[in-house]
C-alpha cells in the first residue's frame, strides 16, 4: 500500500482508516457493553484476539513480525504504563464527574502536545492560525460542556482526575511518537504486538478493581441455573466484530501516528470524539440543545483550520551524509511534515 501511494495520499489513508476504526470501535463497544457489562474484560479479549491474529498470520507467513526483544520491550513498557494510567484516570474522571468534563479536558491535550512537539520532537512551534484553531476547539468543547447542568455544578475535587488524565494522555501521545522515531521495528505488526502483549495484564487488574470477575461469575451462574444460554448470539457476534475492529485500530493507529505529528495525531483523536458525540446527539438525543450541537460543530471547524507544524531545519539537516534510501527513512523517522512535502515515502512494511 505504501509503495503505490504518494506521501500525501498515505497521510489521507492513514487518517481516514484510523478515524473509521476509532469511530466504529466506540459504537461496537457501546453495543457490546449493553450485552456484556465488563469493560476491562472486553478490552482484554480484544487485545488477546489481536495477538492471536498476529501469531497465526505470522505462522502462515501472511505477514512479517518483529521478534520480541528486551531492548524494545522497555520503551513500549513505559508507553503501556502511561496508557494504562490514562485508562484508569479516565475511569476515575467519569466516576467523579461526567462525560462532558472529560471531553473538555481531552480537548486541551493538543495544546500541551504541540508544546511537546516543539520542545522534544523536533518540530517548529505551531503557526498563529494553528494556535487559534486549537483554542477554538477547546472553546467549543467548553461550550458544549456548559450546556450540561451537571458540569456547572461539579465541585473542585471533580477536576483533579480530569486534570491528571489530561497530563497523562498528553505524555502518552508525545511519547508514542518518540517510540516511532527511536525504536527500530521493521514491520507494521511490531508496535501492535508489543502494545497488546504488554497491555492486557493491566486490563485484568482494572477488571479486578472494578469487581468484574464477581459480576461475570454471578451472571454466568444465574444464566446456568435458569437454563439460559451463557452468551446471546448478539453478544458473540458483536464480540467477534469488536475483535476485528480492535485489531484494525491497533494497526491503523500506529500507522497514522507514523505519518503525522504527535499534535496532529492527538487532534485527530479529539475530532473523532467530538464527531461521535455530535452524531449521537443528532441521531439518538431528540432533546439535545442547539447550543451544544453548535459548540461541537465549532470544534470541527477549529480542526479544519489546524495546520501541522513543519520540522525544524536543524532537525532535518542532522544527518546530511546518508544514502537516498537512508534519507527517506530519516525523513520518516524524524517526523518530517508529510502534509506539505512531496519528498520521502516510508519503506514498505507489511
Amino acid at each position: 500500500m505504501s509503495m503505490s501511494l504518494s506521501p500525501k495520499a498515505q497521510v489521507v489513508f492513514a487518517v481516514l482508516s484510523y478515524s473509521f476504526c476509532s469511530g466504529s470501535l466506540v459504537l461496537v463497544n457501546k453495543l457490546i457493553l449493553h450485552h456484556l457489562p465488563y469493560p476491562s474484560l472486553v478490552i482484554t479479549f480484544q487485545l488477546w484476539a489481536a495477538l492471536i491474529f498476529i501469531q497465526v498470520a505470522d505462522a502462515f507467513r501472511l505477514i512479517e513480525v518483529d521478534p520480541v526483544r528486551w531492548k524494545n520491550v522497555k520503551p513500549y513498557l513505559a508507553y503501556t504504563v502511561a496508557f494504562s494510567l490514562g485508562v484508569y484516570c479516565n475511569m476515575k474522571s467519569l466516576s467523579m464527574s461526567n462525560v462532558e468534563t472529560v471531553i473538555v479536558f481531552r480537548a486541551l491535550s493538543p495544546l500541551i502536545v504541540s508544546v511537546a512537539d516543539a520542545l522534544f520532537l523536533g518540530r517548529e512551534w505551531p503557526s498563529a492560525r494553528s494556535w487559534v484553531a486549537l483554542c477554538v476547539i477547546a472553546a467549543g468543547a467548553y461550550g458544549y460542556a456548559m450546556t450540561d447542568a451537571q458540569f456547572k455544578t461539579q465541585g473542585i475535587i471533580a477536576y483533579f482526575w480530569p486534570t491528571l488524565y489530561l497530563l497523562v494522555i498528553s505524555f502518552e501521545m508525545a511519547y508514542g511518537k518518540k517510540i516511532i522515531s527511536g525504536v527500530d521495528l521493521k514491520t507494521r505488526s511490531g508496535p501492535v504486538l508489543y502494545t497488546n502483549m504488554l497491555g492486557w495484564p493491566p486490563m485484568l487488574g482494572f477488571a479486578w478493581m472494578g469487581g468484574e470477575y464477581s459480576r461475570f461469575y454471578n451472571d454466568i451462574m444465574n444464566r446456568a441455573i435458569k437454563g439460559e444460554p451463557l452468551f446471546s448470539k448478539a453478544a458473540i457476534l458483536l464480540s467477534l466484530l469488536g475483535c476485528v475492529v480492535g485489531t484494525g485500530i491497533g494497526y491503523s493507529g500506529w500507522y497514522c501516528r507514523d505519518k503525522v505529528s504527535a499534535a496532529s495525531y492527538t487532534l485527530i483523536g479529539v475530532m473523532n470524539k467530538c464527531l461521535t458525540v455530535l452524531v449521537n446527539l443528532l441521531i439518538w438525543d431528540n432533546h439535545a440543545p442547539m447550543e451544544g450541537i453548535a459548540s461541537l460543530a465549532l470544534c470541527l471547524v477549529g480542526g479544519a483550520f489546524y495546520s501541522q507544524a513543519p520540522m525544524k531545519k536543524a532537525h532535518l539537516e542532522s544527518a546530511p551524509n546518508v544514502s537516498d534510501k537512508d534519507e527517506e527513512r530519516q525523513d520518516n523517522v524524524s517526523m518530517a511534515p508529510l502534509l506539505r512535502r512531496g519528498g520521502a515515502t516510508a519503506e514498505s512494511k507489511p
